[in-house]
């Protein structure tokens, strides 16, 4: 997410919106967008509804990490149509923002 609020600018320039889903509760994630500076809307998605909703659940994950999504981004157009779906596997690889912002330019 702190890549994200980098290159805020340049992915609202392409005209995007960034919105983050996080399966932690409202205190925590207005603690960390506070602490990094995060400007753009943090989701909260306790129950993982979305989560699930958009298949991402990672199954393998017990106890307090119970909830937790495999990460991915999604571009959506304005209507709500999934039109991108960027992966790297694994949880801590994510696809860059240039990756990010030559998929936005390629779905428009």
């Amino acid at each position: 997410m702190v890549k994200l609020q980098a290159d805020l600018k340049k992915f609202e320039e392409a005209g995007a919106q960034v919105i983050a889903i996080s399966y932690d509760p409202v205190d925590v994630l207005a603690r960390f967008a506070e602490q990094k500076k995060i400007t753009f809307l943090l989701v909260s998605d306790p129950d993982s509804k979305v989560i699930k909703a958009f298949g991402i659940l990672n199954a393998d994950a017990k106890g307090k990490a119970a909830g937790v999504p495999n990460p991915g981004t999604f571009l959506l157009d304005k209507e709500g149509v999934i039109r991108a779906k960027l992966f790297k596997g694994g949880f801590v690889q994510r696809p860059s923002n240039d990756e990010l912002l030559n998929a936005i330019k390629e779905v428009k």
